[in-house]
């Protein structure tokens, strides 16, 4: 760290910490972390690593901002709309602090380059917002031996854990072993998300790495922080690293990164004949139009004229879809919809076949006017 007036007084606050004083504000300074994702909980991370003086910041982002990223992503301004998050990202950050060196990673993360980026890093948060993503970095930072904060939300709930098995700890498979259905747990864009709840998590994030790399408190490695904000209780969940584990598992079966360690179980089943496309769609005038979504959802916009059952009641339902027309199923992104298709087919409406992308890429090029959520 720089010995000069001005960084001194920037950073009085930190020095005057137990635990962290000049010694720890020096590792701060030579830190080099790396962020997964610039949304929900990367934006309010990477602000307070910014502000707190972390030498070295990497960001792996490959999307725009989208207006309904506004709500939460307080990186972002309402101007910023249509641009590269990382543009964005990197104003807001060096504006904050000039001394930031920040490394872009427009591609991403990915498999063919997660082993190799997360080696050049001291540490790594995963703000990811997919299953896919989460087993991967998780699986890169077994591999490179790279310690990982991980956050996750769930509507009201979020919950977050420190996982390095090099340092004693458990890491995510040994809690959560395998990828789940693609539909198992709703994205926040189907189950929704509170804006504070992500600055909560992801600055607690941001907290549990300033507490790891400058080596003050009790970090969480080994521990399940769980918050539910609808009733305010918080939870600290032990857990153990699992002898059994596929990854950091005394006989691990993952020893490299390959694609087939993150497919979703539930494509096993699907056919690609049971996805439409929307421009074939548009073309199928005797279509009957059936959405799965929420009630909610289809108060912010429908394909209209269409029928609407809930995925969760199709069962009970499905004698109300009985028809010899074809039939269009659709959802936000094309996920529920395929599930539905395969009920529909198992109950002999052998017509149905799922809108690919669901009403968002329907919105996008067929109907410009719908709005999109």
């Amino acid at each position: 760290m720089s010995t000069t007036n001005y960084n001194i007084f920037r950073y009085a606050r930190q020095l005057s910490l137990p635990g962290i004083g000049r010694e720890g504000q020096e590792k701060l300074s030579n830190a080099k972390v790396l962020l997964i994702g610039a949304g929900g909980l990367g934006s309010p991370a990477a602000l307070y690593l910014c502000c707190a003086g972390v030498g070295l910041l990497g960001l792996a982002e490959f999307d725009h901002v989208e207006t309904s990223n506004l709500q939460r992503q307080i990186l972002y301004r309402g101007s910023d709309a249509g641009n590269v998050k990382l543009d964005a990202a990197a104003r807001e950050l060096r504006a904050r602090n000039p001394d930031l060196k920040l490394i872009r990673h427009p591609e991403g993360i990915q498999v063919q380059n997660a082993l190799e980026l997360m080696s050049a890093y001291d540490l790594v948060l995963d703000g990811s917002d997919n299953f896919r993503t989460r087993y991967l970095v998780n699986d890169a930072a077994v591999l490179s031996g790279t310690p990982l904060i991980s956050a996750s939300l769930f509507q009201f709930e979020g919950q977050i854990s420190l996982f390095s098995p090099k340092n004693g700890g458990p890491c995510y498979r040994c809690l959560f072993p395998d990828i789940p259905d693609a539909d198992e747990v709703p994205n926040c864009a189907e189950a929704g998300v509170l804006g504070a709840l992500c600055g909560v998590v992801g600055s607690l994030q941001a907290l549990e790495a300033l507490k790891w790399i400058s080596g003050a408190g009790d970090p969480l490695l080994g521990n399940v922080l769980t918050i539910d904000t609808w009733s305010q209780q918080y939870r600290k969940i032990k857990v153990k690293r699992d002898p059994t584990c596929t990854v950091c598992g005394e006989s691990p079966v993952i020893t490299c990164l390959s694609e087939k360690h993150y497919q979703h179980r539930c494509k096993i089943g699907f056919k690609e004949e049971d996805k439409l496309a929307p421009e074939e769609a548009a073309d199928l005038h005797d279509a009957v139009w059936l959405d799965v979504r929420e009630d909610y959802e289809r108060e912010l916009c429908a394909i209209m004229p269409s029928h609407h059952i809930p995925l969760c009641e199709l069962p009970e339902r499905i004698q109300e879809v009985y028809t010899d027309a074809p039939v269009i199923v659709y959802c936000h992104h094309g996920s529920r919809s395929l599930h539905a298709v395969k009920l529909l087919k198992q109950a002999g409406v052998l017509g149905a076949r799922s809108l690919n992308g669901g009403i968002d890429q329907w919105a996008l090029t067929q109907n410009t006017s719908l709005a999109r959520y």
